[in-house]
């Protein structure tokens, strides 16, 4: 059985990519749960983020869902530490609790360029809401964006900001609804014109509910004050185009990572920004990275000849929420040439039906050889953590 899961790992990444697996470049370490449903009074555990803190310690946060596993209602923003790289976790923190209502999309980013916080300051971006989304989207509700900041590497957390009237169209001529930030990692910039600068994807629905989700376009939010002050991006023009993520490049550019809510193109939306993500130059379906509809993350590796080193997971399917797989660009996105597939749904048995056996995740470097993937595994029941280990006639290269 072993063997023949094997073959069909092989075949899948041959039907992604059109090239072989690159076995020399990769290999992964056990799975280790960190959320699992049940655990510490919720019900479920979904939405997984990860960030390495300055002092290296890895911290994993999620929603916590108190009494069912839908999108709305008591949830809670949780949070475990890790010491050992991924190996064990701590126990379930609580970071942000609402009350009754939601907070959720949490969205971290370590500023480790403010010269005011030398041992660097953790921002962790999140949403509340007070009705579902689609309820929202009918102007019965409302979505708000809040941050919180830790300067001691997430054992404590300030008071919670809001900043919904600098990010937020809500009531403008624009009549922006619904609202969700990245999820996953947020981002700084480390080189160039803005250098520094924290960058959030986001995602809003405006005006009435359309069609195939056309109402929904994706953005993005930034701070050049290191938290001070927050702009909005240009709106994408690719209407449905939802829950993003964003990588910096070469040449002041940023690349944003979008999900097709339509659904009509089982693919994702990429956009190029030239500066820095305020404004969208391009914008296309990346036939290369299939897409079921769903969440995926984007992270700078590295740098080689000048150039970005892109990791980018998700389910890579066109058709269920399963195959989870890490893709590695070395020319900023153009071509994805290494592909490892992460953990995928086993052998199905008379009368079994597949479901999303992987979902949502998160990537972090862990050092230059180790990429750490957070991820939702077996429909939602855990959120569980693996090392993919770049090995040295590769990793090198990585600069």
């Amino acid at each position: 059985m072993r063997l023949l899961q094997k073959k069909l790992a092989l075949l899948l990444t041959r039907f992604f990519t059109g090239t072989l697996l690159l076995s020399l470049s990769f290999f992964v370490s056990a799975q280790q749960t960190v959320f699992t449903e049940g655990e510490s009074g919720y019900a479920s555990f979904r939405i997984p983020a990860i960030v390495k803190a300055s002092n290296g310690d890895l911290l994993a946060i999620c929603e916590g869902r108190v009494r069912h596993a839908g999108d709305f209602g008591n949830i809670d923003i949780v949070m475990k530490r890790s010491k050992d790289k991924g190996r064990t976790w701590s126990s379930l923190e609580v970071i942000v609790d609402a009350d009754s209502l939601q907070a959720g999309n949490p969205a971290p980013v370590v500023d480790r360029l403010d010269p005011a916080y030398p041992k660097g300051r953790i921002f962790l971006f999140y949403n509340t809401g007070n009705n579902h989304e689609n309820e929202v989207r009918k102007a019965k509700g409302v979505r708000q964006i809040w941050y919180i900041t830790s300067i001691d590497q997430g054992r404590s957390w300030s008071a919670a900001l809001n900043i919904s009237a600098q990010v937020h169209r809500q009531g403008s001529p624009d009549n922006w609804r619904s609202y969700a930030n990245t999820p996953g990692h947020a981002l700084q910039l480390t080189r160039g014109a803005y250098r520094e600068r924290l960058y959030i994807a986001a995602n809003h629905s405006a005006g009435e509910p359309l069609a195939a989700f056309k109402d929904y376009s994706a953005h993005g939010f930034y701070s050049d004050d290191h938290g001070k002050s927050f702009r909005l991006s240009e709106t994408l023009s690719v209407p449905g185009s939802n829950e993003s993520t964003a990588a910096e490049l070469s040449g002041n550019r940023l690349l944003l990572n979008s999900r097709n809510q339509s659904g009509d193109k089982r693919m994702r939306i990429i956009s190029i920004s030239r500066n820095g993500g305020q404004h969208w130059d391009s914008s296309y379906f990346d036939q290369q990275l299939i897409d079921p509809v769903c969440q995926g993350s984007l992270l700078n590796i590295g740098w080689y000849r000048g150039r970005t080193v892109l990791a980018f997971s998700n389910p890579a399917s066109r058709t269920y929420r399963d195959s989870l797989t890490l893709q590695i660009s070395k020319d900023e996105g153009k071509t994805w040439v290494s592909c490892l597939l992460i953990d995928y749904q086993p052998d199905l048995r008379a009368g079994d039906t597949r479901k999303d056996y992987t979902a949502y995740s998160d990537l972090v470097l862990v050092n230059k050889r180790r990429i750490g993937v957070l991820y939702e595994r077996n429909n939602y029941r855990e959120i569980v953590f693996k090392e993919v280990f770049l090995r040295r006639d590769y990793a090198p290269r990585i600069k």
